[in-house]
């Protein structure tokens, strides 16, 4: 189902730009979670449309607002579909001995909500002054009880407050929490 909503999504914009004589170019910048479905965006589109993902992992907003004149470049780009929000919410620990260092009850926070609704709404209004690309901000996905180093109910909030940021500069918005949040038991299978 995930992969079909970012398919449908990214078939609309493309046909908005298909009437064009050039291969469509898209920029996908996010964390592991985009650089998961990335192969699979470009083999569904395979000759018809150019897609391309930023070098790495996007991690938090920090990280992106660091280096988002970069990943865009001159690239020229259609569309442009991008992330953050896991690793910003994430909490941390130098002494923990799970990978990332995540610590949710002992470690601080990556990015806190101020800090993250002041780097994402800096990063849309470079991406907007920059590029004439059509934006799609993708929301955070679901987080496991038991995941180490970050609260459920943080997911929430983020995501409000991103959709928040993204209505503000009329930026489309890829819910994948909401539609996961409508099959209750994905929940179970999620890793």
């Amino acid at each position: 189902m995930f992969k079909n909503k970012v398919y449908i999504v990214l078939i609309v914009l493309l046909l908005l730009v298909a009437f064009g004589t050039k291969k469509p170019k898209v920029l996908i910048i996010g964390d592991s979670i985009s650089i998961g479905y990335t192969p699979f965006v470009e083999k569904h589109f395979s000759g018809d449309a150019i897609i391309r993902h930023n070098p790495g992992n996007a991690q938090h907003t920090g990280t992106g607002l660091e280096n988002i004149n970069a990943w865009i470049g001159d690239g020229d780009w259609d569309v442009i579909q991008f992330n953050w929000g896991l690793w910003d919410l994430c909490y941390r620990h130098p002494d923990s001995k799970v990978q990332g260092n995540r610590d949710k009850m002992n470690g601080k926070i990556t990015c806190d909500i101020d800090a993250y609704k002041t780097n994402l709404d800096s990063i849309v209004s470079i991406l907007k002054r920059k590029t004439k690309a059509k934006l799609i901000f993708v929301t955070t996905t679901y987080v496991p009880e038991n995941e180490a180093g970050r609260f459920q109910d943080d997911v929430l909030k983020y995501n409000e407050a991103a959709k928040a940021i993204m209505k503000k500069h009329s930026v489309i918005v890829n819910d994948i929490y909401g539609v996961y949040d409508k099959f209750p038991f994905s929940k179970k299978y999620y890793l």
